[in-house]
Parts: structure tokens; sequence; C-alpha cells
């Protein structure tokens, strides 16, 4: 069936971040913020040898180049957090509506770039080939589980835009698969490399506004055409 992996991973994230919240109250702060420092290192190193897997390095020097342009011009981080306060105005109260839309962006951010995200639901659309996404559901659903029990329940949440996005590459995928053939490597690489920031933003390092950065995953379908 394709579009499983899809499912089996939004899913994931739904069982450990409940699992996460229910820890939530038996682990202290200390514990938090050093697990939160581990993770946020496992997804640098991630995000690196995802890159590194990449084949055209101008490629995407320029996809991240227009990529930010583009994000900046249409202001998609502010956007993408005037949402996430909506809807968590929505789901909880005054008092717990900043962490609650803080998880929801930070995991949306975490679970929908990289590598397995862009490729393995393009190759579930091309072949029906779940491989790739029940492996990122296992790992998506670990790290559920930490974020949830350090950022609460907005981590759930994030199920809903990774059934979204990687929908969005399995649908391409089943209709476009040569099309998307040349250009998927280099996708993922862009998208891996995304994930550097978001870790840097996870240890308190930076703030970099990643989300204005999404638009790159993207380019390379048009730059791969002439480089």
């Amino acid at each position: 069936m394709k579009g499983l992996g899809t499912i089996v991973n939004a899913a994931a994230i739904l069982l450990g971040g409940g699992a996460g919240l229910l820890l939530h109250k038996g682990i202290s702060e200390k514990l938090h913020t050093r697990v939160m420092e581990a993770l946020a290192l496992g997804v640098i190193l991630i995000g690196l040898s995802g890159a590194l897997k990449g084949e055209k390095t101008l490629v995407m020097i320029l996809s991240l180049a227009v990529g930010a342009a583009i994000g900046a011009l249409l202001s998609i981080d502010d956007g993408f957090h005037r949402l996430a306060d909506k809807l968590s105005g929505k789901l909880v109260g005054p008092d717990k509506q900043a962490g609650f839309a803080a998880g929801f962006v930070s995991a949306s951010l975490l679970f929908c770039t990289g590598a397995m995200a862009v490729t393995g639901a393009l190759q579930d659309g091309f072949t029906g080939d779940h491989s790739i996404l029940f492996a990122k559901a296992l790992i998506d659903g670990i790290s559920a589980m930490l974020l949830a029990s350090a950022m609460g329940g907005g981590v759930l949440l994030s199920a809903a835009a990774v059934f979204l996005y990687q929908g969005i590459f399995t649908v391409l995928g089943l209709f476009s698969a040569s099309f998307f053939a040349a250009s998927a490597v280099e996708m993922g690489a862009v998208g891996s490399l995304l994930l550097v920031p978001i870790g840097l933003n996870m240890l308190k390092i930076t703030h970099i506004k990643v989300m204005d950065l999404l638009p790159a995953i993207f380019l390379p379908i048009v730059f791969c055409l002439f480089l």
C-alpha cells in the first residue's frame, strides 16, 4: 500500500509523544536539559551525514541561497509561528500556549526536514517501498518521546505536519517518478543540511529562522535541470 510509510510515521510520533507526556512528571528539569542537548547533537550529526551524500555542491549552495531569499520575502517562519500560536490558543490555556507552540514548531521542523523525509516519501510513491519511512518512524517515535517529555503536548500535533508534508512527496512520487529521480538525492541533502541549524537552535547557540529556509528543499528540482 503506497503511503503506508507516512501513516506509520505519523502514528509513531503520536505514540512516542504520548509516552513522553506520561514520563514528563517523573523527569527532573536537569535531566530534561541533558536529554535535549544529547538529542540536539544527534540531530546535527544526522544532518551533516545526510548533507554529505549530496553529489552537486553548487546545487545545494544555490538552493539554500535562493530558498532563503524566497522564505524571507514570504515570511514563512513568522507565518508558521502565527499558525502555531493560533492552534495552541484553541487547544490549551493561555499559561501553556507558548510552550505548546514551541513544541509544535520544533518537532515539525525536526521531523519534516532531512533526507529520510524527502527520499523516503518519494520512494514510497515511486515503488511502494516503505523501508526508509519505517526506519524514520522508529527514530521519530523515540525523538517525539524525548521532545514531548521536555516540551509538552505540542509535539504530538507535529504528526499532522508530517502526514501532510510527506504525503505531498508521496503523491508527487506516485505520478512523477522520472521527473524527481534526478533531483531526489540533492533534495534530501539540502533537507539534511537544514537539520544542522535546528540542532544549533535546540542547543540555544543560534536563533536561525529555519522555516524561511524550507523552500530550498524544492529548488534542486529546478537547478538539477541545468547543473
